[in-house]
């Protein structure tokens, strides 16, 4: 198979079985690119991890982007991202159809029941693997712990990173870094995209688009943040939806597979139609692949330099030490009783004991989770 054909398969599976939010994506990544096809090292992963948690955008994505340039050239950096959104973006179109048809969404409750605790025990595999790599010293062990802690208190996220980094290059011998030139890319924004957007009026496919196009281009953070940033668009500034049909778009990014971001598909069917989900998922995401683009050529600068190598590799704990708070988070709402703890249990060591690849056990845990509430109708 060659390498381009082998993007498209990998990441259009990805795309339909990728439940979880970006933890869960990024942890099945690991888990099928690292770790079963080698098509990158731990450390590679682990480089590419913390450079995508420095620029805007879904974090999952532009690892679908990074790791498709390096299997296929620039032809599997866009395939790699494009065929991980398309099975969501289908998925949300379909559900938001039947949602435009019959003012309701499709139940997902049981299969999720069975599919989260899996999802918990795949993160938890992962980064005990990229924690071997990335933890290397009492220094790094401390910025883990301290980042955790951090994100779970509610510090942002960026200042969380950045923080780690700047230590870690601190304490580290001066010579020549270029880690501002990360930190200049990640607060870069396209002004004149978000003017355009600010002052746009009417109920039109252009505005819709640059209000999506703005939104990806300078969007950081959890789903929760995306609320935030399409009620200030589409409810309060623009008056297009009410807060009830906006909940009901986050929900349905939510429960479907793949990037949270095709929240875009949904809100851009209800107001426009298929025309107008296809514009919305094409604009929220267009801005990730121009970053992922911008910012690759760094990393080879970064791993040159003494100083902005320890930059990146605070940012690197940091970036693991969000995975765990975000994993605990989960993992609250996951396992919620005896059986969905048993089933994070089991998977955890089937993961860790064998080379079962996860999309068995996510189908494993849907079928439980849809047999459970079957048995309880």
């Amino acid at each position: 198979m060659s390498p381009l054909r082998e993007v498209v398969v990998v990441f259009l599976r990805l795309g339909v079985v990728a439940f979880g939010g970006p933890a869960a994506h990024i942890a099945m990544m690991r888990e099928e690119l690292v770790r079963r096809r080698r098509w990158v090292s731990d450390a590679q992963f682990i480089d590419l991890l913390g450079i995508t948690n420095l620029i805007p955008g879904p974090n999952s994505t532009e690892m679908a982007i990074h790791l498709g340039y390096l299997r296929a050239g620039p032809w599997g950096l866009v395939l790699g991202g494009v065929c991980f959104i398309v099975p969501a973006m289908l998925s949300v179109m379909a559900l938001a159809w039947a949602y435009v048809r019959w003012g309701a969404l499709p139940v997902a409750s049981a299969l999720l029941y069975g599919v989260k605790p899996v999802i918990i025990a795949i993160v938890l595999q992962a980064m005990w693997g990229l924690a071997r790599t990335a933890v290397r010293g009492p220094l790094l062990a401390g910025a883990f712990v301290v980042a955790a802690a951090l994100a779970l208190a509610g510090v942002h996220e960026l200042l969380v990173l950045f923080g780690a980094g700047g230590v870690a290059a601190l304490v580290t011998p001066r010579r020549p870094a270029v880690a501002g030139a990360v930190a200049a890319l990640a607060w870069a924004t396209p002004a004149r995209v978000m003017a355009a957007a600010a002052v746009a009026g009417g109920v039109t496919l252009g505005t819709m688009t640059l209000v999506f196009l703005k939104i990806g281009a300078v969007l950081y953070g959890s789903g929760y943040v995306l609320l935030a940033f399409l009620r200030a668009d589409f409810v309060e500034r623009l008056g297009w939806l009410t807060d009830r049909q906006l909940l009901d778009a986050v929900a349905v990014g939510q429960v479907t597979p793949g990037p949270v971001f095709t929240t875009a598909t949904f809100i851009g069917f209800l107001l426009a139609g298929w025309t107008g989900a296809v514009l919305a998922t094409a604009a929220i995401f267009l801005p990730s692949f121009v970053f992922v683009a911008a910012s690759r050529p760094l990393l080879p600068r970064l791993r040159g330099s003494r100083r902005a190598a320890a930059f990146l590799d605070g940012v690197n704990v940091a970036a693991l030490g969000l995975m765990a708070a975000v994993t605990w988070q989960l993992g609250r709402a996951a396992v919620v009783d005896p059986l969905t703890a048993a089933l994070a249990l089991a998977a955890a060591v089937l993961l860790m004991r064998t080379r079962v690849n996860s999309v068995w056990l996510l189908a494993a845990g849907g079928a439980l989770g849809l047999a459970w509430q079957a048995l309880h109708a």
